[in-house]
């Protein structure tokens, strides 16, 4: 009964612990790679400058998304939720980008 317990619990914290090094990483570099290209567009920023912003606020995504990760009731909603923020935002880059 402990063994099943602790394999349980076990693997609920290795997928977490990948839903936040691996998910955490495609957030914050979809994340990144979306606010350099609106910063571009939106104000008058050069390419150097936004890619340099965005890569600092790519470091404060990261450990927010690992954070909340871990901060669910659940790996699968911290899979979810990691999954479906980078689809959302993966999709509005995706607009940027078919519009430009």
């Amino acid at each position: 009964m402990t063994t099943t317990v602790d394999l349980r619990y076990r693997l609920g914290v290795a997928a977490r612990a990948l839903a936040a090094i691996g998910g955490g990483y495609l957030l914050a570099a979809v994340a990144s790679t979306l606010l350099a290209v609106l910063l571009t567009t939106l104000l008058p920023l050069s390419r150097a400058d936004a890619v340099a912003l965005s890569t600092m606020l790519a470091f404060v995504i990261y450990p927010c998304a690992v954070l909340w990760v871990f901060a669910t009731a659940s790996a699968g909603r911290a899979w979810a939720g990691i999954l479906g923020a980078s689809a959302l935002l993966g999709g509005v880059l995706w607009l940027t980008g078919s519009l430009s």
